[in-house]
């Protein structure tokens, strides 16, 4: 069997990848930020987990204007991370798990989500940074890893509504899981990334609102029902043309309960010419 104890919320900034990679946690500008995110390495730590599934999106990496899926799934056994322009980040393959991948992709379909099956697939700072911001600097990443990218490049994205019942439908499908042979149950954290608050072009280049990242937040843990039906207009008003990212943390969100326990949350601007945003929920 297979259970999700936990669901993260993670910003992706490629920059504070470059800080993990270029050994810079301690210098004064990335200080701040990286003691703010000490207790999520923490709560990873204890939690072990055996499967992440990583919500995030393609930068022109895996796919370009040619094939622009909604939902994709990697049913794959390993992904390579991906040259964005300077050479792949040098962090570890991440390691997939196709059974369980191959399970989700089966029980999303019948449960009428067009999913895109990647039998391959390199993976970009999308899904990496979160790794590294969670998992520091290992030699191997801790736990196999289920990519699920969402189209919030191209519009038009997917909203957060259909977002959050895609979580909804991950956490029927999670807890329908049978891991075979193997002696133990997995244990699964989902995370939902992207955003804060940031656009990157344009008269706004550089905009951040931390208001609207904490009403998110806020929003987000007690009242998803509703926080889900946010427009995109109001994400591109409020939180930046890149800002519309967010819809993807509904993903997480849904595969949790109604009910939540926030174990930690922390906001730091900028990160970059971004917003970060970073939070751990758990069932209650």
């Amino acid at each position: 069997m297979a259970r999700i104890v936990g669901g993260v919320g993670s910003s992706h900034v490629p920059a504070v990848g470059a800080a993990i990679d270029n050994h810079k946690q301690a210098e004064p500008y990335w200080a701040p930020f990286f003691d703010k995110v000490q207790p999520a390495k923490e709560w990873i730590a204890d939690v072990n987990p055996d499967v992440c599934i990583v919500v995030y999106n393609d930068h022109a990496s895996a796919f370009s204007l040619k094939l622009i899926p909604t939902f994709a799934i990697g049913v794959a056994a390993e992904f390579p991370p991906a040259d964005e322009g300077y050479g792949p980040r040098q962090v570890p393959v991440v390691k997939g798990h196709p059974e369980l991948a191959w399970h989700l992709a089966e029980s999303l379909i019948l449960d009428e989500f067009d999913m895109t099956i990647v039998n391959e697939m390199p993976v970009d700072h999308g899904l990496t940074v979160p790794l590294s911001v969670l998992f520091g600097e290992p030699d191997e990443w801790p736990c196999q890893v289920v990519p699920l990218c969402v189209n919030v490049i191209q519009y038009p994205p997917p909203t957060g509504k259909r977002c959050h019942d895609l979580g909804q439908a991950i956490r029927r499908a999670v807890e329908s899981f049978s891991a075979g042979d193997e002696q133990r149950d997995l244990t699964v954290v989902v995370f939902g990334t992207g955003g804060m608050s940031h656009q990157l072009q344009g008269e706004r280049a550089g905009l951040v609102n931390g208001d609207f990242d904490q009403t998110f937040l806020d929003d987000l843990v007690a009242t998803p029902e509703t926080a889900r039906l946010r427009s995109h207009t109001e994400y591109i008003r409020e939180a930046g043309s890149e800002g519309v990212e967010l819809v993807m943390w509904f993903v997480m969100r849904g595969a949790m309960n109604n009910d939540v326990t926030e174990v930690m949350r922390a906001h730091h601007i900028p990160t970059s010419n971004t917003s970060n945003g970073l939070i751990i929920l758990e069932n209650t």
